[in-house]
């Protein structure tokens, strides 16, 4: 039996998702690319150059934890050397999403305050957390994948300078892809604010009432589980920017 057989639920969630990406112009031509791990040492790729409303199951490739392609007529996404960082670095993760979603994307190249950073929205805080900006690097190579390691372990979105957006869900792909939405309208919201003034953040103590909710919901705490201790560490830390 074939593994789009095998796995054909997370193909069709597959599908959806990137037909979902192009609807809501998150994607545009051959641009982005997402990756879900089916099984321990195998994930579900997207081909290269393929605009995502186009995309079938024939389509889809499997490759495994070393980029080994397992199954598929296509050539992987070209930025396979971020995704095989990703999956080894964080096992908890079980889904990515690398698309351009316009008002996020205005972060990304803005010289500004980054208020992805910020404690803006309450689900923004709990389900998302801060979004640091990745260095920049030429897509489609080691350096750019590299360039995630110091943010890797402690986040589970990032905005890859000049580029686009990162996003990882430690349950699948279709919870990416809200998470994606959910940082989208904050992005909107935000910007429409600041042409109005300034951004008024969520003060200390509501983000330490936050954890409470993290609680009640059972939401695990962003980043690595083994790292992270606290939303106040990592809103408050020394270390944000």
């Amino acid at each position: 039996m074939s593994h789009v057989e095998t796995y054909r639920r997370q193909v069709e969630d597959f599908l959806f998702v990137c037909r979902m990406l192009s609807e809501r112009v998150y994607v545009t031509s051959h641009g982005g690319n997402l990756a879900s791990r089916v099984d321990e040492d195998l994930l579900l790729i997207s081909p290269t150059r393929m605009y995502k409303g186009d995309i079938t199951a024939e389509d889809v490739v499997f490759i495994d934890l070393k980029g080994r392609v397992v199954e598929g007529r296509n050539t992987p996404t070209g930025e396979t050397p971020m995704y095989l960082n990703f999956f080894r670095e964080r096992p908890d993760i079980k889904a990515v999403i690398h698309c351009h979603p316009p008002y996020t994307n205005a972060f990304a190249i803005a010289s500004g305050t980054n208020y992805l950073m910020r404690p803006v929205f309450p689900e923004t805080v709990i389900e998302i957390g801060p979004v640091p900006v990745v260095p920049y690097a030429e897509p489609l190579t080691q350096q750019l994948a590299d360039n995630f390691k110091p943010f890797l372990q402690r986040y589970n979105a990032f905005l890859m300078e000049n580029h686009g957006l990162v996003i990882m869900s430690a349950v699948d792909i279709i919870r990416a892809f809200q998470l994606t939405d959910i940082l989208e309208t904050s992005a909107i919201s935000i910007l429409h604010a600041l042409s109005y003034g300034k951004i008024k953040e969520i003060a200390r103590e509501g983000v330490q009432d936050l954890e409470k909710t993290m609680k009640t919901r059972n939401l695990p705490l962003i980043g690595n589980p083994d790292l992270n201790i606290s939303l106040m560490e990592l809103y408050f830390s020394e270390r944000r920017k």
